[in-house]
Order: C-alpha cells, then sequence, then structure tokens
C-alpha cells in the first residue's frame, strides 16, 4: 500500500450541524440500502446467502480499487489494521452472509424488527465506548423510531420463524453495531473511502470458499438476477458504504445509526412501486413513526443557559 504524505493527518472533526454534504451522504445511503431489501428479494431465488454475498463484494471490491488507485493512501498502524479486518469480516462478510440466511427462514416483517435492533445496539455501544453519551432527544427519538419499525414488522410478519432464522438475524444485528463503532474508531485518522475499500477486500477474501458455488449460479442464473447481483456491488456497497463513511466520520455514531431507521419504510415505498407489494395500512403508520423518530433523535439537545458574569 502507498503511504500518504501527510500520515498524521486527522479526520474532520464531527458535527452535530446540518450540513448538506452529510445530509446528501446520508439520502445516498437510505435509498441505496433500501433498495437493496428489494433487489435481494428478486435476487434470492437464484443465488444462495453466501454466493451472493461474494459476488456483490467481488463486483464493489473491483469498484473501489479503481476508484482508490489514484487516490493518496494513509498508512495503518497496527491497531487500525485489527480494527479493519473486524469491520471486514463482521460487517461485510458475516452481516451480509447472516442476513441472506437468515431471511431464508424469518419472514421479512420479523426480520425488520429484529435487525432495527442494531441503532438501538449501535447508540449503547457508542455511549460506553466512544464517550458520546446518551443525550435525551437521541434516547426518545431512537425509541419512537424503532416502536415505528415495530408496527411495521407486526404488519408484515407472517407468523412464518424459526429458532435458526431469528439468531441467524440477531447475529447480523449485532456484529452490524460492532463494526459500525469500530469504523468511527479507524475514522478519525483514515478516509472514509480507504476504510471500505480494505474492508471489502478483508470480507471479499473472507467469502473466498463461496467461489464454487456462485460459478455454477451464475451459470445458470437469468441475465436480471445477474444485473442484479452487479447493482447491489455497486450501488448498495461501494457506494453507499463509503457515503455512510463519509457521513460517520463528521457526526456521532448514535445519530447516524438511528437514521437507518427511514431505511424499512422507503424499503415499503419502493417495493410497492417496482414489486407491486401494496402495503398494509398499519405498515405505512409504522413508516410515519419511524421517520418521526429519527426527526427527534436529530434534533438537537438544548444547550445549558450559560449565566452572564457578574461585572467587576
Amino acid at each position: 500500500m502507498t503511504a500518504a504524505a501527510r500520515p498524521r493527518t486527522q479526520a474532520p472533526a464531527p458535527t452535530e450541524g446540518l450540513d448538506w454534504r452529510v445530509v446528501a451522504a446520508v439520502v445516498v445511503t437510505v435509498l441505496a440500502w433500501a433498495s437493496a431489501f428489494v433487489v435481494i428479494r428478486f435476487v434470492g431465488r437464484d443465488f444462495s446467502p453466501g454466493s451472493l454475498t461474494l459476488g456483490r463484494l467481488a463486483v464493489a471490491a473491483v469498484a473501489l480499487t479503481v476508484t482508490v488507485a489514484t487516490r493518496r493512501r494513509v498508512r495503518l498502524n497496527r491497531r487500525e489494521w485489527g480494527l479493519v479486518v473486524l469491520i471486514g469480516l463482521a460487517w461485510f462478510g458475516i452481516y451480509n452472509v447472516a442476513l441472506n440466511a437468515g431471511e431464508r427462514h424469518v419472514d421479512a416483517g420479523t426480520a425488520a424488527m429484529l435487525i432495527q435492533l442494531a441503532p438501538i445496539l449501535i447508540g449503547v455501544l457508542a455511549g460506553f465506548a466512544l464517550g458520546e453519551g446518551f443525550p435525551r432527544m437521541l434516547v426518545v427519538g431512537g425509541l419512537v423510531a424503532f416502536a415505528g419499525t415495530l408496527l411495521i414488522g407486526v404488519a408484515t410478519s407472517t407468523g412464518q420463524a424459526d429458532v435458526t432464522g431469528v439468531l441467524l438475524v440477531l447475529v447480523s444485528a449485532v456484529v452490524y453495531a460492532v463494526a459500525m463503532v469500530a469504523q468511527k474508531i479507524v475514522l478519525r485518522r483514515i478516509p472514509g473511502l480507504q476504510v471500505t475499500w480494505l474492508a471489502c477486500l478483508v470480507g471479499f477474501a473472507a467469502c473466498l470458499p463461496f467461489a464454487g458455488t456462485l460459478v455454477r449460479e451464475v451459470a445458470v442464473a437469468p441475465t436480471s438476477a445477474v444485473v442484479g447481483v452487479v447493482y447491489l456491488g455497486l450501488v448498495p456497497t461501494a457506494i453507499a458504504f463509503s457515503t455512510w463513511a463519509y457521513a460517520l466520520s463528521r457526526t456521532s455514531a448514535g445519530r447516524l445509526g438511528v437514521s437507518t431507521y427511514v431505511v424499512p419504510p422507503v424499503a415499503i415505498a419502493l417495493a410497492w412501486a417496482f414489486l407491486g407489494e401494496v402495503p398494509a395500512l398499519l405498515a405505512v403508520l409504522g413508516g410515519v413513526v419511524s421517520l418521526v423518530g429519527v426527526g427527534i433523535a436529530r434534533r438537537p439537545g438544548r444547550k445549558p443557559a450559560v449565566t452572564p458574569a457578574p461585572p467587576v
């Protein structure tokens, strides 16, 4: 790897202000990740969980490698390398495989409820491990948004769930939360695009045992399914993980984690538009509640009143 000319460069300090670039990055990420749920549902009939993960990571790895080829990179120390490996294995590898496999045993509504435990875990871990504390508006907004997700889950659940599926989705939520907190630490010094690229390569390498299955499934899969895998690699992975890292380097992990509660209602809207899946009224209500909760969580807390100094 090429070392940067300024190895001590610090990442931008997080800010809670309404920076339009951070907002744009979050919007891109949310839309891309929401679309991923729709596309995964479509291509899941032709690709198994492991091969689907390897396929999208292979596409993302190529795209990210081309993107960073001409950029100057920062040399990582041993601790940062360890955290990047953790992110790659946990978020890019285990998270995707476990979630893809879990959704074969658990209906979409139950999966949505379980996976959205992750923002709560992120808030707790960030509060303790990163010293972000537990701002009142963040806690209240997070609970309101989670209540909205519960409504969506109740509306879309079919009762088809087993212990294996539940455990797999819970594993996804836990590793996602741990990986995000680890990423926040690395982003203090390393550029977001570089972190995303390296973590993607780690996840790709970890999923190579599924290469044989991927080759066999690509050979018989329809063109539309293969295009779907390419889309998952380019948009929800290469682009969305990069915009996520950009936003995470400029805001707190707790507040950014809560923003993912927007994903379920957006996914419902996309499934309605592209798959013709008309949402239940309760699911729509849950989506509205989730959006309200995210809005509350993103509000800055009240600043303590400043008592004027007595005249000298």
